[in-house]
């Protein structure tokens, strides 16, 4: 490839090899995309009581992966005029209308204030709401969210239009637009998408996003035919650390009934690559353009005030590595010093993961895509991305 010592890129097998050896990930994949050339690499199982080896073809769970994605879609609409970033969402969803902000107490006895702005677009796409997530246990609204059944999945019969109807009755961790926490807001921009497009979020996906760019692999669920190619999805044993499979590997083998477009999709690294090969190329694949370089370059340019970092204006983030030098863009993290994060990174680097560990990176200055895959929840376990970066960039010698 160019620019890249074949021997020094050797040590990233090696490296994450010995996570298959002792027996912390079950399996793994990894792409890297320079200057038009694709190189990739796998080892393990996909499956480790099937046997059945981590392959090219492989799928996988991309969780918030899928985030960039919505986030595209929805870029795709404004391009077309159908909002602006500073419009409040409530003119089509008026459940978020008159949202109450937590102000104080505990679950039992939450003390609730109205909100002083209302939630806009720009708000949902930069993670600046005042959404959350049931999973990270540090705030009463968080358990709120558990106790309506909003941890890691959805509860059995609600489909999008009503889990952003239960999300509305529940109270802002804060004020919207002063800080930033991770949480449902790709969902409800997914909501969005539907309202103002009048389609279904998989029918605008296939119609305008993954069907243009030929990501055939790429959905909400795995076709019947493909479950085998399915890799199952695996936690670290409390004791051993060592990967134990999780009930939660059935999910994603039929078609869901909430759609999210912040955590949902299943899909190949070869149809991962396509969309992140579109990112790098300016919104444009093959002929095929999405987005405009100019908006493309509004999306992968932080957004947060002051051009803070995520470890200034954000909450406890829920990842395996702290976020100093990185900023948030419109649906992705962009590092604005690269120094900062202590490890090799460059400014202007645009990037997400998923909760089993999954992760990409768009690198214009490099001109580089670089994506991994496996199946470990949560994401937090092990420091694979900031080793992957490490191992990546100690092989570029030009």
């Amino acid at each position: 490839m160019s620019g890249i010592d074949p021997a020094r890129l050797e040590r990233l097998s090696t490296h994450f090899d010995r996570y298959v050896e002792d027996g912390r990930l079950p399996g793994w994949l990894a792409v890297v995309h320079r200057d038009g050339e694709t190189h990739t690499e796998c080892s393990g199982r996909r499956d480790i009581d099937a046997g059945a080896p981590v392959e090219e073809d492989t799928l996988w769970r991309i969780y918030s992966m899928t985030k960039p994605i919505t986030s595209v879609a929805a870029m795709m609409l404004w391009e077309e005029g159908h909002f602006e970033l500073k419009d409040p969402i409530a003119r089509w969803l008026p459940e978020f209308a008159d949202m109450r902000v937590f102000r104080g107490g505990a679950m039992a006895k939450v003390v609730t204030e109205p909100a002083l702005e209302p939630i806009t677009v720009w708000n949902l796409l930069t993670h600046t709401s005042g959404l959350t997530y049931g999973f990270h246990h540090t705030h009463p609204v968080d358990a709120l969210y558990r106790e309506r059944g909003f941890e890691w999945a959805s509860p059995p019969g609600l489909d999008l239009t009503a889990c952003c109807a239960e999300w509305a009755r529940l109270p802002l961790l804060f004020q919207p637009g002063t800080e930033w926490n991770y949480g449902v807001s790709t969902d409800v921009l997914g909501r969005l998408v539907e309202v103002i497009s009048s389609q279904s979020l998989d029918e605008f996906f296939a119609a305008r996003v993954l069907g243009p760019l030929g990501m055939v692999e790429t959905g909400f669920s795995a076709r019947e035919a493909d479950h085998g190619r399915l890799a199952a999805l695996y936690t670290p044993d409390p004791e051993t650390g060592r990967a134990t499979r999780s009930p939660m590997s059935v999910a994603a083998m039929r078609p869901p009934e909430f759609l999210s477009g912040g955590g949902g999709l299943v899909s190949s690294a070869a149809d991962y690559l396509r969309f992140t090969r579109m990112l790098l190329g300016g919104g444009e694949l093959d002929g095929v353009r999405l987005l405009s370089p100019r908006t493309l370059r509004l999306m992968a340019s932080n957004q947060l005030p002051g051009h803070a970092d995520l470890e200034a204006f954000g909450r406890p983030l829920f990842s395996e590595t702290t976020f100093d030098g990185v900023g948030f863009g419109l649906g992705f993290s962009v590092v604005e010093d690269p120094v900062a994060g202590r490890y090799p990174s460059s400014a202007g680097e645009f990037a997400w993961g998923g909760a089993a560990s999954t992760a990409f990176w768009v690198d214009p200055a490099e001109r580089m895509v670089v994506l991994f895959f496996t199946q470990l929840l949560p994401s937090s376990t092990y420091p694979i991305r900031s080793q992957l970066h490490q191992l990546v960039h100690q092989a570029l010698v030009d």
